[in-house]
C-alpha cells in the first residue's frame, strides 16, 4: 500500500508538469495545450486510483478533482462530472463536506447538460451524506425533495416516491407531521392506482394517520374512515384495527388499553424505529411514559 500511494505522489507530479508545459508559449502551439492538459487529467486519474488502491481516500479525492477541473476547462463536462462523482465519493470515506462540495459540481453540470435522472441519484448520494455522517436531517429532506422534482420532470414516479417517502420520514421526525401526512397521502394515491403497488397504500395510509394522530385525534378519525372509503381492503389489516385501537384509547385517555394495542400488534409485527418513535409521542399526549 505505501508504494501505491508513493506512486501516486510521483503521478501527481508528473500531472503537475504536463500542466504547467500547457502553460508555455510552444506548449499551445499547434493544440499541444490541449494534448498536454488531456495527458495531465489522464494521470491525475492514475493518481487517483493508485492513492485509493493504498486507501489513501483525501489523496484519491483531490487527484480526482483535479482531472475534473481540466476536464471542464477542455468544456468535457460529461468526464467533469464523473470525476467529480469520483472524487465525492472517495471524499464520502474522510470528509462529508468535501464529499458534498464535489457531488454538487457534479449536480450542476449534469441539470446544466439537461441529464435529470443522473443528477437525481446524486442529489440522493448528497442526502445520504446528510442523513448518515453530518446527521442533518432538514438538509436531508432538502436534497431528497429535489431530487423527487427531477424525477416527476422525468415522469420515473417510483423513484419519485422513493425519496418522497424519506421526507416524509424525516418530517415526522422533526415533527413536521403536517407534510408528512400529505405526503403519505400523495404517495397512497399513486399506489392505489397502480396494480402492482396497490396493497402497499395501507402502510402510507397507516403511517397518515399516526402523523394524524401526533397533530389532532379527530382529524385522524376522520383520515382513517377517508383511507377505509378510499381502499376499502384496508379494512381487513392488522393497521387499521390497530389504528382504530389507539383512537378509542385516546378519547378515553386509556393509558393501559393504548400500551396493549402496541405490544399486541407488535407481537406479531415487529415495530421499527420510526414507528416506536411516533407511538411513544403519541403515548405522551395522554401521560403515558414508554411503550413497555
Amino acid at each position: 500500500m505505501a508504494d501505491q500511494e508513493q506512486k501516486g505522489k510521483e503521478l501527481i507530479a508528473e500531472a503537475e508538469k504536463k500542466v504547467k508545459s500547457s502553460q508555455t508559449f510552444f506548449g499551445g502551439l499547434f493544440g499541444g495545450s490541449t494534448s498536454k492538459l488531456e495527458e495531465a487529467s489522464e494521470t491525475y486519474q492514475r493518481a487517483a486510483n493508485s492513492f485509493k488502491m493504498a486507501k489513501a481516500w483525501s489523496a484519491a479525492g483531490n487527484a480526482f478533482y483535479e482531472s475534473a477541473k481540466i476536464h471542464l476547462r477542455l468544456q468535457n463536462k460529461h468526464d467533469a462530472a464523473s470525476a467529480c462523482v469520483d472524487a465525492g465519493t472517495c471524499f464520502k470515506k474522510t470528509d462529508g463536506d468535501e464529499a458534498v462540495r464535489c457531488l454538487q459540481q457534479a449536480i450542476e453540470i449534469f441539470t446544466d447538460m439537461g441529464r435529470f435522472a443522473i443528477a437525481a441519484k446524486h442529489l440522493i448520494s448528497v442526502a445520504e451524506i446528510y442523513e448518515g455522517n453530518s446527521i442533518d436531517l432538514e438538509k436531508a429532506i432538502e436534497y431528497y425533495e429535489r431530487a423527487a422534482d427531477y424525477y416527476k420532470g422525468e415522469d420515473s414516479t417510483s423513484s419519485a416516491n422513493k425519496c418522497l417517502l424519506k421526507v416524509a420520514q424525516y418530517s415526522a421526525q422533526l415533527e413536521n407531521y403536517g407534510k408528512a401526512v400529505d405526503i403519505y397521502n400523495e404517495v397512497a394515491e399513486v399506489s392505489l392506482n397502480t396494480p402492482l403497488l396497490k396493497y402497499s397504500a395501507k402502510d402510507y395510509f397507516f403511517k397518515a394517520a399516526l402523523c394524524n394522530m401526533c397533530i389532532d385525534t379527530l382529524n385522524a378519525k376522520h383520515a382513517v374512515q377517508k383511507y377505509e372509503e378510499m381502499f376499502p381492503a384496508f379494512a381487513d389489516s392488522r393497521e387499521y384495527k390497530l389504528l382504530n385501537k389507539l383512537l378509542a384509547a385516546l378519547e378515553e385517555e386509556d393509558v393501559d388499553g393504548y400500551t396493549d394495542a402496541v405490544k399486541e400488534y407488535d407481537s406479531i409485527s415487529r415495530l421499527d424505529q420510526w414507528l416506536t418513535t411516533i407511538l411513544l409521542r403519541i403515548k405522551k399526549s395522554i401521560g403515558g411514559m414508554d411503550l413497555t
